[in-house]
């Protein structure tokens, strides 16, 4: 086994040989490691900033996100539940559908969600190292090691890299991405009228750029003494937010703007106070790309993982953090990526499919969500109950989607 040439001041050991290191602290990274320490694998975490810290994000849980969150989590974060949805399509033909049974999200924000899997993966036993910015990666036949930027050298028997899509481990993998979209989104202080309008609902907005849509979700804390979606005026908290946000393709940096700007216009939103605005990539794999080179494998948004129409990521980091980890805990990286050939790609190849149908026929999109058939799907879909796989062959679904050639 080869020796560290120089270590980092903070380990234990002049030579520490961990089972895992993982590259970055977000939703992927952390799930990985507190897998990995469950099982009894020695885990590292390098994560360049300091937790908790603020993310750009919509911050809805699916039932799928909220499932692993709760299993694993001293408590869920949750700012709000939603049992409402509204859809307009450019601001207009607007309804608004109710979830019977039980809310269809959970709300968070990402200081508050990924400071818990932060904890969790400490109390599985994980060492979790800040403000480490990863340079490069190498890797032979005995270990992977991992150079920081103060020269300093971290050796794993394997490495899980969850920073991101424009990451070092991304690059050291060779992920290849298909399909690049530009978010904006800017975090509103709520009013007292705002929290009455928006509590327990989101809204949808098909927009004016094929494939683009905007969003308003609220960031609203949920009462303590009373039910989930609690309304009453002593409930409500000083520092609930909207989050308002738009996406569409990449490369279309003004339109995208255009269209934040003119969204937050027609929802009479352009007085309230700004807390942050922010923009991020999204980037989803091409089908063939790698999630593995040798020793590291690629989880979350570093390996494409994220579903191609909504976009949503949560689900898909958690899902294939935890694999990776387990994975890495047992020795056995082809797992991982057979885990996500079986059920992630299967749900990302659906999600083209939408993606084309609703770039081409957005008002088919719109008007199915107002059929039973439609929301009913949505409603399962936000739950966890029906993969988007699964979504795509229901009955009515499946023949507009083949009748549009997708």
């Amino acid at each position: 086994m080869r020796t560290i040439v120089r270590n980092p001041v903070w380990l234990d050991s002049p030579l520490v040989i961990w089972d895992v290191a993982v590259v970055g602290a977000g939703p992927a990274g952390l799930a990985a490691a507190q897998a990995a320490a469950a099982a009894g694998a020695r885990t590292i975490v390098l994560e360049r900033a300091t937790h908790p810290r603020y993310k750009t994000c919509g911050g809805g849980l699916i039932g799928t996100s909220l499932q692993i969150a709760e299993a694993r989590l001293a408590a869920v974060p949750g700012r709000d539940t939603i049992d409402a949805v509204t859809f307009t399509r450019g601001g207009r033909r607007t309804f608004t559908r109710r979830a019977r049974g039980g809310p269809l999200l959970t709300m968070v924000r990402r200081d508050d969600f990924d400071h818990a899997w932060y904890e969790a993966a400490l109390k599985a036993g994980a060492t979790v190292r800040q403000e480490c910015l990863v340079r490069a990666i190498a890797q032979d036949d005995d270990a992977a090691t991992i150079t920081l930027s103060d020269g300093a050298e971290v050796v794993a028997k394997a490495v899980i890299g969850a920073d991101g899509s424009a990451g070092i481990s991304s690059r050291h993998v060779g992920v290849a991405f298909d399909q690049q979209d530009l978010g904006l989104e800017v975090e509103l202080a709520a009013t007292e009228a705002d929290r009455h309008a928006w509590r327990g609902r989101v809204l949808l907005d098909w927009g004016p750029v094929p494939g683009s849509y905007g969003w308003v979700f609220p960031k609203m804390n949920d009462c303590k003494l009373h039910p989930p979606g609690c309304r009453s005026e002593g409930c409500l908290s000083k520092d609930d937010q909207l989050t308002v946000g738009v996406i569409m393709t990449k490369g279309q940096g003004a339109e995208t703007k255009r269209y934040l700007r003119d969204f937050v216009a027609q929802l009479g939103l352009t007085d309230r106070t700004v807390v942050r605005d922010s923009g991020h990539l999204t980037r989803c794999r091409r089908p063939d790309s790698p999630l593995r080179r040798g020793r590291v494998i690629v989880a979350g948004d570093a390996g494409g993982l994220l579903e191609p129409w909504t976009r949503e990521g949560i689900s898909y980091a958690l899902r294939s953090g935890s694999w990776a980890g387990a994975a890495a805990a047992a020795g056995d990286l082809a797992a991982y990526e057979r885990q996500v050939a079986s059920e992630l790609a299967p749900e990302m190849a659906a999600g083209r499919r939408l993606l084309a149908v609703f770039s081409r026929r957005p008002m088919l999109i719109h008007a199915a969500m107002a059929t039973p058939i439609g929301w009913h799907a949505f409603e399962m879909f936000c739950r966890g109950q029906l993969a988007m796989a699964n979504v795509i062959n229901r009955r009515g679904i499946h023949a507009a989607v083949k009748l549009l050639g997708a």
